[in-house]
C-alpha cells in the first residue's frame, strides 16, 4: 500500500502522507518515497509543492518498530529532508496535527509552515535515549536559535503551534475554521509570484545557510551514535512502545 500520494494540479503539486492509521510514522519505505518525490525535476508549470498528511497527526516521527538509521551508510531521514530543503521551488508544510521528532524536522525543513492552532511541535528524543544528528540539530539552530533549541532538545516537551508562531519559528497559525483558507491564501500568493525569482531566492537561502556543514564534527557524530546505540536507547524505545516510564542507567 502506498504511504504517500503525489498529485499535480497545474502550478501546485501536493505530497500527502497517507499512513494516518500509524500517525504517519516514518519508515524506510516512506522516507525513500518522500525523497524520490523531491528529487524529481519540477515541470515548467509548477510553482510550489505542498506537504500534507491524512489522519489526526501530521507526523509522529520515525517508526520505532522499524527504526533504521541508514541505508548503505546514508541516513535515510537526512537524505529525505535534504531533498526537501534543496528542492528548487518553495515547499509549504500544512501542519494540521502534531509534528513530533522527525515530524517536527519534516515541517521545519519546509520553506513556509502553516499550522492549525491545535497542533504541537516537539523533539522528544531525550525522553527515549536518542540524540539528533549534526544535520538535524543544525536546522533547529537555524530556525529556533540556541536558547529555544536547548529547550526543544533538553526537555523534549512539545510547543503549541501558537507559541511556535509567537517565537517566529513558523510562518502562520490559524484557528481550525480558518485553517484551509489560510493555506489557500499562502499557496495562491506563491503561485502568483515570478518563478525565476522564487528559484533564485530558494537557491540563495539554501546556500547561505550551509556554513555549519564545514565545521569539524566527527567527534560529535560519535557521541550521537553512542547515545543512539546505547542500552538506554533500547530501554527508551521499548518503554515508549509499551507506554511506560523508561528506566535510564546512563550506559
Amino acid at each position: 500500500m502506498a504511504k504517500i500520494r503525489v498529485e499535480a494540479d497545474g502550478a501546485v503539486r501536493t505530497v500527502t502522507l497517507t499512513r494516518g492509521e500509524k500517525r504517519n510514522a516514518l519508515d524506510d519505505e516512506m522516507l525513500q518515497a518522500l525523497e524520490a518525490a523531491f528529487k524529481e525535476v519540477p515541470p515548467a508549470e509548477e510553482r510550489v509543492t505542498v506537504i500534507r498528511a491524512e489522519g489526526p497527526v501530521f507526523c509522529a516521527g520515525m517508526d520505532l518498530k522499524a527504526r533504521k538509521t541508514s541505508i548503505n551508510g546514508i541516513s535515510v531521514i537526512e537524505a529525505m529532508l535534504h531533498a526537501i530543503e534543496t528542492y528548487p521551488l518553495p515547499v509549504v508544510g500544512v501542519v494540521h496535527g502534531d509534528a513530533i521528532a522527525g515530524g517536527n524536522e519534516l515541517a521545519l525543513h519546509c520553506d513556509i509552515v502553516v499550522a492549525r492552532s491545535t497542533a504541537r511541535f516537539g523533539m522528544s528524543l531525550a525522553q527515549i535515549g536518542l540524540a539528533p544528528t549534526w544535520f538535524l540539530a543544525k536546522k533547529l539552530l537555524e530556525v529556533a536559535g540556541p536558547v529555544k533549541t536547548r529547550e526543544f532538545l533538553f526537555l523534549g516537551d512539545p510547543f503549541p503551534a501558537t507559541q511556535m508562531h509567537a517565537m517566529g519559528l513558523i510562518a502562520r497559525v490559524a484557528e481550525p475554521d480558518d485553517f484551509e483558507s489560510e493555506v489557500t491564501k499562502i499557496v495562491d500568493r506563491l503561485t502568483a509570484n515570478a518563478p525565476l525569482s522564487l528559484k533564485a531566492m530558494k537557491a540563495l537561502l539554501v546556500r547561505e545557510m550551509c556554513f555549519r556543514d564545514g565545521i569539524y564534527h566527527k567527534d560529535v557524530d560519535q557521541l550521537v551514535a553512542d547515545a543512539s546505540n546505547s542500552t538506554d536507547a533500547q530501554e527508551g524505545v521499548k518503554a515508549r512502545l509499551e507506554k511506560r516510564k523508561a528506566e535510564f542507567l546512563g550506559r
